[in-house]
């Protein structure tokens, strides 16, 4: 049984605050309706995660287990209790998702619970691995695309969309008590955590996030290659996903990296006019 309210908590509300925030929503509205309902049936379920990780009223970490059991009930060919669930089973039978992804994503809001530093670089983007990757996976298996080199490419992505919002989001994930700033790039640059609570970022605030941004826009460069391997609606999708992670890269690099005074927020016409261009190209 879940948790008292569990079924409750957020279910379908708007895909939840990242949903909000990225911009994979202009390429959504694009697709047919089969393939919208699908994405949004598997887009929920990550964003419902994450409501359970970051702002359920009670326990987290016993509702993420409770809901991890739930879930495994689509594949028992049971009927799951959470309406998100009960959203997401019809899809999976449909096109044959495995399990692992949809575990992934509760391991790493499990880990959000006590983990709220990472040392190194590997070490971040492991936690990606988790909380971005299979979202990816997710969305190649709604299209049936299965072919190893596609799904790297699509990591690569994805872990880049990732970063771009950690960078986006400084200031409000230290104000919850995580940093995403790996410590090792903390002290090579002469950043002290409390830096991070100043109105405006410091000059080696701003060096480091610039570094960091540039580090994830070429790990992002990387993975655009998926979308030349990816045709009919599938291709236009994942362009979304690029598209969005190009546009928020810019607009991190018009802060000049001070993520702290100024918001690094994208425009939809941005990311539109890159959207377009990526499925040219």
């Amino acid at each position: 049984m879940h948790p008292d309210g569990l079924q409750n908590v957020a279910p379908l509300r708007q895909l939840g605050r990242r949903e909000r925030t990225e911009n994979f929503p202009v390429a959504l509205k694009l697709l047919p309706a089969s393939h919208r309902e699908s994405l949004h049936a598997v887009y929920g379920y990550a964003r419902t995660v994450d409501e359970f990780g970051d702002s359920y009223a009670g326990d987290s970490t016993a509702a993420l287990r409770a809901f991890s059991v739930d879930l495994d009930h689509i594949w028992a060919g049971e009927e799951p209790e959470h309406p998100v669930l009960r959203r997401l089973r019809p899809i999976v039978r449909q096109h044959d998702l495995p399990t692992d992804p949809f575990h992934h994503l509760i391991q790493a809001n499990l880990q959000d619970q006590t983990v709220t530093r990472y040392r190194t670089f590997e070490d971040l983007v492991g936690y990606c691995r988790l909380s971005a990757d299979p979202v990816g996976r997710m969305v190649l298996g709604v299209f049936d695309v299965h072919d190893p080199e596609t799904e790297r490419l699509s990591d690569l992505v994805c872990t880049a969309l990732q970063l771009v919002e950690h960078w986006q989001d400084v200031a409000e994930d230290r104000h919850a008590g995580r940093i995403y700033l790996p410590q090792d790039d903390l002290t090579t640059y002469g950043v002290a955590e409390t830096d991070l609570d100043r109105p405006q970022a410091t000059q080696q605030l701003r060096d480091l996030m610039m570094f960091e941004t540039a580090r994830a826009a070429k790990m992002l460069d990387e993975g655009a290659a998926i979308v030349g391997r990816l045709h009919g609606w599938a291709r236009i999708a994942v362009a979304g996903f690029v598209a969005g992670g190009q546009a928020t890269v810019r607009a991190l690099r018009r802060t000049g990296g001070d993520v702290l005074a100024r918001q690094a927020k994208p425009s939809k016409l941005a990311t539109v006019r890159l959207l377009v261009k990526a499925v040219a190209r």
